[in-house]
């Protein structure tokens, strides 16, 4: 073996040990747990991520819209409360005097979506999406249940606990929170106490009876949700 073909053969030795090297890299096994399962990086979907969602013209009618915020990951913000969920009414009382069984009240579910400091609650026909911030740049700018043309901007926020909706340029507040495993709404003197009925991705209870083909189910308010 002459010293030329000696130095060829080192040299693509060196040159297969560098390539294996890489290829061992680039194709590592992929991390797993102690129960041996393959663990699969997700990435994070944060709130503003997520574009927000408004009414459809008209309402929603029928057409109960598809979640909003299901592929959010980000946590909920600090001192949220989880109201994540559909929910149905199971009583109703207006200034303190429980309304009748037929009340229109007690045919009220809805579904709330939250994600950091994001709420989106679709009821009654409408989306209502916003950031509950305090700001009024990032609460609700959409329209009014009774017509679904009238303009509402609401300023959104957690306080002690409670989500508090603040129409702008009125003295009104719509608030939501939890009492044990029931969510309390309170708007305009009507105290609502809902259950949870599903995950807010579950479908929406059966409409009732009374309600028309172009009727939407009724969230009970007509004013900001």
């Amino acid at each position: 073996m002459t010293r030329l073909t000696t130095i060829l053969l080192l040299l693509g030795l060196l040159a297969a040990g560098s390539s294996a090297c890489s290829s061992g890299e680039a194709d590592s096994a992929p991390t797993t747990t102690e129960s041996g399962k393959t663990e699969a990086t997700q990435a994070e979907v944060m709130a503003s991520d997520i574009p927000v969602a408004y009414t459809p013209t008209g309402g929603y009618g029928q057409n109960f819209p598809a979640p909003v915020l299901a592929t959010c990951t980000e946590p909920l913000a600090e001192g949220a409360p989880d109201m994540r969920g559909m929910w149905q009414a199971v009583a109703a009382e207006k200034d303190g005097v429980p309304l009748p069984p037929d009340s229109k009240s007690l045919s009220t579910f809805q579904r709330i979506e939250q994600c950091g400091d994001r709420v989106t609650i679709t009821a009654g026909g409408i989306v209502h999406d916003m950031r509950a911030d305090g700001t009024e740049l990032n609460g609700v700018h959409d329209v009014a249940e009774f017509d679904y043309s009238t303009p509402v901007n609401v300023v959104a926020s957690f306080e002690n606990g409670v989500h508090v909706l603040r129409p702008i340029g009125t003295p009104l507040e719509v608030t939501r929170e939890r009492s044990g495993e029931q969510l309390i709404w309170n708007y305009l003197g009507t105290k609502i106490t809902l259950e949870r009925i599903g995950e807010a991705d579950a479908p929406p209870p059966s409409m009732s009876t009374e309600s028309t083909p172009t009727t939407p189910p009724t969230s009970a308010g007509s004013g900001p949700n």
